[in-house]
């Protein structure tokens, strides 16, 4: 049993589901609904479509650059059966999946963690330079007060003389 990708959008096509498209040049194409056939006929571009797996990888939403994206490639050579080997595969096809996981759940929280410093600095900006509106105007008079308060009137002897007459 061969599970293919959407030509549109790389969502799994199992048997049995999907259509395929074949071009006047022979040339086939799996879709697993009709919405990915739609947009291919439009000749939409995946990588602008913000719901496909294309547009997501090259925006940097999703890991890209991986060793253990190359396990999902499609091998057309055939391999004698070996009952060895097949366990074999399904054990290293399961940590394979556990690796990757693991990356993809580090790769998006390093993302978000971007994001949060960034929304950080943007709002260290704006406060900068709006903070004449947060601070309050009665925060205004207690400066002039204490200014005020600290300058200390010094009598001259001529107001020392008035002061006893």
């Amino acid at each position: 049993m061969r599970i293919d990708k959407c030509y549109f959008c790389s969502a799994p096509v199992y048997p049995g589901h999907g259509q395929l498209f074949v071009r006047n040049d022979s040339k086939t194409f799996r879709f697993c609904r009709s919405k990915c056939k739609k947009a291919f006929v439009k000749k939409k571009n995946p990588r602008k479509v913000r719901w496909t797996k294309a547009f997501r990888k090259s925006a940097g939403k999703e890991l890209t650059v991986d060793n253990s994206l190359e396990f999902e490639k499609r091998r057309n050579i055939p391999v004698k059966y070996d009952r060895e080997l097949w366990r074999k595969t399904i054990v290293a096809m399961a940590r394979v999946e556990d690796i990757r996981k693991r990356r993809q759940d580090q790769f998006i929280i390093n993302r978000l963690n971007k994001g949060r410093a960034l929304r950080k600095q943007r709002d260290i900006q704006e406060v900068k330079k709006n903070i004449s509106l947060i601070r309050l105007p009665a925060a205004e008079l207690q400066k002039k007060r204490a200014a005020e308060a600290m300058v200390q009137v010094i009598p001259d002897a001529e107001d020392a003389e008035m002061a006893e007459n």
